[in-house]
């Protein structure tokens, strides 16, 4: 077990006397303190709270041009987006005064001033096992959900709370761009079958990025963590067209209809379903649907054993129809719509949804760009402004609801 480090000269005569014995001077039995060698060790555990679920931050409605919206009865247009349900815990952080903040919600204790160099996802990885910081020496690069656990949907721009964790850069641009832990098993554009996703904490997406590309253009930042992990699912078949994550508590439908939808009919469509003989189904909200991503997978997997959509098999996934396949590809998936607005760039209406690409999330050319698993936002409907990447303002529908 790694553990918090503090000398303690006053114990010197202790640990002369009794070097290699343990002195028990902590009346909390989860941590336990120890002299050896002239050093004071105080090891603790962080108790992890994995699969609970963290809201987005978004509590304002909005309509397809952006326009906020006061209120919402079941019924109305835009009724069952993400502020109308407002699911998760609420983010609640505690700045430790020591460089360190603590997840009140999942347990995981995070690095509150990142490294302001840039680095290759492996030099991320080795920064993250050599970081010693206040007393801690367990730390380790993030995984892509305990990333995205604290990301902040509430206004954007950035999509983090500055109060409790820095920028690395100081500054809110487009690069504030922090690796995972997930290395991609697909082939992207830019980094061919050595790509890694990283959560962009100032535009709020997941992409893949090219794993040994460094400096300050190529390369990424990076913020440890520490703590047991968190994100992991637990997949049951009810066996009635739902599975249940008993770690998340929601309930999903297990196939999609293969009809692709805008934003405002995608709302509609999940309020109006039945399935299973629950009537309480709803849109899922960007946080939610990141959840049952399943990073091992991807249409571009170089191992065959890992080739399709990236979500457990347990789930069916529509592949898109001939007429539409990107690039002459004939085994992709589509995009899935969140219930979770967004705004283009700072102070610009939400025009947008994010949405899940559980296929390649392409460029302009079809190519797999950010790769299986990216989380990305596009217009709400045919007559929105254009997006950054190509346009898919119809999207699947994968139905969720709250296990009671």
């Amino acid at each position: 077990m790694k553990t918090l480090k503090l000398k303690l000269p006053c114990l010197l005569f202790l640990s002369l006397l009794l070097s290699f014995t343990t002195i028990s001077c902590n009346d909390d039995d989860d941590d336990v303190t120890s002299t050896t060698d002239n050093e004071t060790t105080i090891v603790e555990d962080l108790t992890i709270n994995n699969y609970l679920q963290i809201a987005t931050g978004q509590v304002t409605l909005y309509d397809n041009d952006g326009a906020t919206i006061s209120s919402l009865s079941s019924g109305d247009s835009f009724y069952g987006q993400d502020a109308t349900y407002l699911k998760g815990a609420t983010m609640d952080y505690t700045d430790n005064g020591d460089g360190t903040v603590t997840d009140n919600n999942t347990g995981l204790m995070w690095q509150q001033v990142p490294s302001a160099s840039n680095y290759t996802w492996q030099e991320a990885v080795d920064y993250c096992d050599d970081l010693e910081l206040s007393g801690y020496d367990d730390w380790r690069i993030p995984s892509l959900k305990e990333l995205f656990s604290i990301s902040d949907f509430n206004t954007g721009w950035p999509y983090i709370n500055t109060t409790y964790f820095n920028l690395a850069s100081g500054e809110v641009t487009k690069d504030e761009q922090f690796w995972s832990s997930n290395y991609y098993v697909g082939v992207t554009v830019e980094g061919g079958s050595s790509a890694a996703f990283g959560v962009n904490h100032v535009t709020g997406h997941i992409k893949a990025y090219a794993a040994n590309s460094n400096g300050p253009i190529g390369g990424k930042y990076v913020r440890a963590v520490r703590g047991g992990t968190y994100g992991t699912n637990n997949f049951s078949d009810n066996g009635d067209g739902t599975i249940s994550d008993t770690n998340t508590g929601l309930m999903w439908a297990q196939d999609d209809d293969g009809i692709t939808l805008d934003w405002e009919d995608a709302l509609a469509y999940a309020e109006s379903s039945e399935l299973g003989g629950y009537n309480d189904w709803r849109l899922p909200n960007v946080k939610e649907l990141q959840t049952i991503v399943d990073y091992s997978r991807s249409p571009t997997a170089t191992d065959s054993e890992n080739v399709g959509p990236a979500i457990d098999p347990l789930f069916s996934c529509t592949q898109l129809p001939s007429d539409v396949q990107e690039a002459g590809y004939d085994d992709d998936y589509g995009y899935y719509w969140t219930g979770t607005s967004a705004p283009f760039t700072s102070g610009e209406p939400y025009y947008y949804a994010w949405y899940v690409a559980f296929g390649r999330a392409v460029n302009d050319e079809g190519e797999d760009f950010h790769g299986a698993g990216a989380v990305r936002f596009d217009t709400k409907d045919e007559d929105g402004p254009a997006g950054e990447d190509a346009e898919r303002y119809y999207n699947y529908v994968r139905l969720v609801r709250t296990i009671n």
